[in-house]
């Protein structure tokens, strides 16, 4: 009786032991397929979707102006580019950027001049001091790279529309008085003067930039360099003389 109890016993645990064990093989994932999907590293994640946005930047930060002629050596100039501009966001990392910039610089420049008489001779010098503002249109492309997390590096290139607003020449004359009676002969202006209304100078600038930075949450760090299309000199002092405003910047941005 005691045997057929303690069979009848085991049995049931043997039955019970197989059904539970058959429960967990239904219900436990496989191990292989969970490690294919929690452990893979090549995996790739579901791409969030495109949402199209227009988002608006504050823009502050340095412009270095340069004038360039073919006989001359640059005229550099130093100033603040501040302004707002607006991106629009496109499919695959690509953005347009477009705004409205006011770029003020200054820059001086000395020219000099030979003595007329040797019974005169001195040091003949126009020292040019420059003001100079400027209204500029960008119209940029923007290509992304998500580096980690919120960090991004960037690529920029495209063209701009300089406007000049003012470009102010205040002269310090240093030459002799026979030398400002040639120079002035030879319609080469010795006292102040606004360099656009004299027609010294053509007021619209085409350049064309490239460059790159980077850019953490709502904040981007920028530079680029910009290379003048078009002459800009309207009344050159010598024949077939011509000038380009080039230029490189550095600046600040925050997304509104």
């Amino acid at each position: 009786m005691k045997t057929r109890l303690f069979s009848i016993i085991l049995l049931a645990a043997i039955t019970y032991g197989y059904a539970v064990a058959q429960d967990n093989k239904n219900t436990l994932p496989d191990l292989q397929t969970a490690e294919s999907i929690f452990f893979d590293p090549t995996a790739e994640k579901e791409a969030e979707p495109y949402q199209f946005s227009t988002p608006w930047r504050f823009e502050v930060g340095y412009a270095q102006l340069n004038h360039r002629t073919q006989d001359t050596s640059a005229v550099y100039m130093h100033g603040v580019r501040i302004g707002a501009t607006v991106d629009f966001i496109l499919p695959h990392n690509f953005s347009l950027q477009t705004g409205a910039l006011a770029t003020f610089t200054y820059g001086q420049n000395n020219q000099h001049w030979a003595s007329i008489s040797q019974e005169n001779a001195q040091i003949n010098i126009l020292q040019h001091n420059i003001l100079q503002l400027q209204l500029t249109i960008p119209v940029r492309a923007y290509y992304n790279i998500k580096l980690w997390k919120e960090l991004r590096m960037f690529f920029f290139a495209g063209p701009q529309l300089q406007v000049g607003l003012t470009n102010y020449d205040i002269i310090n004359n240093q030459t002799a008085a026979d030398v400002t009676a040639w120079l002035e002969q030879n319609n080469i202006l010795t006292t102040n003067h606004e360099r656009y209304l004299t027609r010294e100078l053509y007021r619209t600038n085409i350049q064309f930039g490239i460059g790159g930075g980077l850019e953490w949450d709502r904040y981007r760090l920028q530079a680029g360099y910009d290379f003048g299309l078009n002459n800009i000199l309207r009344t050159p002092v010598l024949q077939n003389q011509k000038m380009h405003e080039w230029g490189w910047l550095c600046t600040f941005s925050y997304q509104l």
